[in-house]
């Protein structure tokens, strides 16, 4: 009877440490990147969004506000996530950034308490 309480406390600690291992990975999960190859002996590598051609060990930024180089493209903003209910996240294509504003009066710059990405 002993061996079974021991048996089964050691299994609901373990599947503790799981669920607090998993619901710490889960904001990383809104963070977007992905990864390109690269042909050896390649001197230069085709951005997948604009189809332009760049040097291999270079680094630009595409039309979609990706941070790419020749091994891969990720996200150039965070993602706002946590900011006053009376705000607004509004994504600014030009500058690749969110803007957190408030809802009825779109001048007034709320704060940001929390976001994901980058």
């Amino acid at each position: 009877m002993l061996n079974d309480n021991i048996c089964f406390c050691s299994f609901v600690q373990n599947y503790l440490r799981l669920a607090v291992l998993l619901c710490s990975l889960l904001p990383l999960c809104n963070a977007y990147c992905y990864v390109m190859e690269v042909k050896q002996g390649a001197t230069h590598c085709q951005d997948v969004t604009d189809k332009t051609w760049h040097p291999v060990g270079s680094s630009w930024r595409n039309s979609d506000c990706m941070d790419c180089s020749c091994g891969g493209c990720c996200t150039s903003y965070a993602t706002p996530k946590e900011f006053p209910a009376d705000c607004e996240s509004v994504f600014d294509p030009q500058a690749c950034v969110y803007r957190v504003q408030k809802i009825n009066n779109p001048a007034i710059e709320c704060p940001i308490y929390g976001a994901v990405g980058k």
